[in-house]
């Protein structure tokens, strides 16, 4: 009898080893600090077409990854940095609408990162410049009791597919991060 209660927990465990988001090494996630931001849902854009102050203004990049412009309507900005975004929007305008445009794009608000598991109150919050995960963690409130201090696991887009890796507190936050702490044993 007792052997069929270890195989079947076994059996168990391993359902849901098989079930768990694979960790990768943190080494995967580390950007250059100068390696030029790119583009995502969630930033919030600062257009400036200058000389035409009416198609000037700000603008969000929406959840398929398009920035919906005056005139030349959704234009694709998902993976893009700014100064190709605004060759973009350059060639676009160029197209019939104004004979020599001069664009800038700067980025005016960051996508928000995330933290959940065991802080004090889990949820979004606005990225901020220069960001690590203590810092993070500080802005939700700080861990709660249960909350493993040594490490936590952050999921971050690498070539637009999601990995997970366990970092040092640390670590730098990028926008679009999400941090989750999880719970300790003792």
């Amino acid at each position: 009898m007792n052997r069929i209660v270890a195989v079947a927990l076994a059996l168990a465990l391993a359902a849901l080893g098989a079930c768990s988001t694979p960790r990768y090494n943190a080494d995967l996630l580390q950007t250059p600090i100068d390696a030029p931001y790119q583009l995502a849902s969630g930033d919030r854009l600062r257009i400036i077409v200058f000389g035409q102050d009416n198609l000037s203004n700000s603008y969000a990049v929406d959840g398929a990854g398009n920035v919906a412009l005056p005139l030349v309507g959704a234009l694709h900005a998902q993976g893009l940095t700014t100064t190709q975004f605004a060759r973009v929007v350059e060639s676009h305008l160029r197209q019939g609408f104004l004979r020599d445009p001069s664009v800038s794009v700067e980025v005016e608000a960051y996508r928000p990162f995330f933290v959940l598991g065991e802080v004090t109150v889990g949820g979004q919050y606005p990225f901020v410049n220069g960001m690590t995960v203590q810092n993070a963690i500080a802005v939700a409130g700080g861990f709660t009791p249960r909350g493993a201090e040594d490490s936590v696991d952050l999921t971050r887009m690498v070539d637009g597919q999601p990995l997970t890796a366990s970092v040092p507190l640390t670590f730098a936050v990028r926008p679009g991060d999400t941090i989750r702490v999880r719970e300790r044993f003792f």
